[in-house]
């Protein structure tokens, strides 16, 4: 291989993406590497035969769960500010072409052998089991306060302020 580079990135973490599009948008030659067959490194998205060889080895998962492009199982959640440095970032490396943003319908985490939707109202967090009696309360009342928060309007602020 007779191929000279200026930088060789190692791995396919968000962090190493990053880097190597900065330098690719400054004119340098990156060979950018990972050892996984997928990208992501450690905060990989995997579908279900990635899934299903990470965690029980051989084999295959069974036929009556799905296929395997229906799943998108995150090893560790992503989620951008719509306006952070980081979108920004993405923007200036021209990435967000390959890339599709999304509104989080929810999210869920594993708890006791089961799945449990994370509450995001207050409704939710009353009738979630991931949580006692006090925090259900503490976590109602505060979806409430960010439900009827007004930026323009302190009445609706109760005493607070977001830059506190």
């Amino acid at each position: 291989m007779d191929v000279e580079y200026d930088v060789i990135v190692l791995g396919t973490g968000l962090k190493e993406c990053i880097l190597s599009g900065l330098l690719s948008v400054d004119r340098l030659k990156v060979l950018h590497m990972d050892r996984n067959d997928y990208y992501g490194g450690d905060s990989t998205s995997l579908n279900l035969n990635q899934l299903w060889k990470r965690f029980k080895g051989d084999g295959t998962p069974p036929a009556n769960i799905g296929a395997s492009r229906d799943y998108n199982v995150d090893m560790v959640p992503k989620f951008m500010m719509a306006n952070g440095a980081l979108v920004r970032v993405l923007i200036h490396t021209g990435v967000t072409k390959y890339l599709s943003f999304k509104a989080v319908d929810g999210s869920y985490v594993f708890n006791k052998g089961k799945i449990h939707k994370v509450p995001s109202t207050d409704m939710e967090a009353l009738k979630s089991p991931l949580m006692g009696l006090f925090e259900k309360r503490r976590a109602g009342k505060f979806f409430l306060y960010v439900q009827d928060y007004k930026e323009n309007d302190p009445s609706t602020h109760k005493g607070w302020t977001l830059q506190r």
